[in-house]
């Protein structure tokens, strides 16, 4: 009875009870995110962060570390496991808490709103500015190598350029969302290319027999822990980025499904593509020769197109 009355007082008011229900649940749809991201899409954000500047910059810190070919590639195969185990984990955190944010969401519910703010803070302030840092002094120093083929780049040369970028691109950002998509895109494709043609020309000259550098990889390795660990955490940074699929759950179509599926595709897709790519680079590199090398991808790119063409 008292329903009946609050019902005909609003219809009598000029509120339809109904329609306030409906324009409510229309709001509340609209502020949330849309599952548009599919497992495709998620194996290819997966695969487009991780490889980055780390596998261009990394194998000479890790075979310094390792002292040898081979052990250099089993760090390599070694880290590649090390991050899948470690995305599964946050496999299993992303169906069980399907949130977005990545860290933040599991510290928020594990240890409440202290940590969690904790970490954002850090993570804004010291974590992402210094590895954008590094990125953009990697990018610098691929960049002016060309220009200095006899010697290293001057440092000031190489911090100069790194500003430039790092100025370059938060304007893109603030300029244009899709100027900035745009621009992602095309240094992704450039990568991957860059990536491709190592690998190609390192199976080349795999099958033509260039394999002295590899017939006695494990020759003068190291066995001190200390440097074996520096070699892995070199290893690890160039998998940076494993855990980037559980920033966006809430985005994912089926993440019960497609959150794990993306990971075991897309992490072993990284390992094999960074194993063949340093294998690649032992092709056409003494390890003496990468060690001494400012830019291992700009030489090894150039020794394999003159072995190539020497060859041809």
């Amino acid at each position: 009875m008292d329903e009946k009355r609050v019902e005909k007082s609003s219809t009598q008011n000029g509120i339809n009870p109904t329609a306030t229900l409906s324009h409510t649940s229309k709001d509340e749809k609209a502020t949330m995110l849309q599952k548009e991201v599919g497992l495709v899409s998620g194996v290819c954000l997966i695969v487009g962060t991780m490889i980055g500047s780390g596998i261009f910059i990394s194998p000479k810190a890790v075979l310094q570390g390792t002292g040898a070919v081979g052990p250099s590639l089993c760090v390599w195969a070694a880290c590649g496991v090390l991050a899948t185990l470690g995305a599964l984990c946050y496999a299993e955190l992303g169906t069980m808490i399907t949130k977005s944010g990545g860290e933040y969401p599991y510290l928020m519910e594990a240890f409440g709103p202290l940590l969690g703010f904790l970490y954002s803070w850090t993570t804004i302030i010291v974590l992402k500015p210094s590895s954008f840092a590094i990125i953009a002094l990697s990018c610098a120093e691929y960049a002016a190598t060309p220009f200095y083929p006899a010697c290293t780049p001057p440092q000031l040369v190489i911090k100069s350029l790194a500003a430039a970028f790092i100025m370059l691109i938060c304007l893109v950002n603030s300029l244009s969302v899709k100027l900035a998509k745009y621009v992602q895109n095309f240094f992704t494709a450039a990568k991957l290319l860059i990536i491709l043609i190592i690998v190609l020309a390192g199976i080349v000259l795999l099958a033509q027999g260039n394999t002295q550098n590899l017939s006695n990889g494990f020759e003068g390795a190291t066995t001190s822990f200390g440097a074996i660990g520096l070699a892995f955490y070199n290893g690890l940074w160039a998998y940076d980025g494993w855990n980037q699929l559980n920033f966006i759950t809430e985005e994912l179509k089926n993440p019960y499904r497609n959150l794990p599926l993306a990971i075991m595709i897309g992490i072993p897709l990284v390992s094999v593509c960074y194993v063949l790519v340093n294998v690649a680079y032992f092709t056409v590199m003494t390890p003496a020769e990468l060690l001494q090398s400012s830019a291992v991808a700009v030489v090894s790119v150039g020794m394999a197109t003159s072995s190539l063409l020497l060859s041809g």
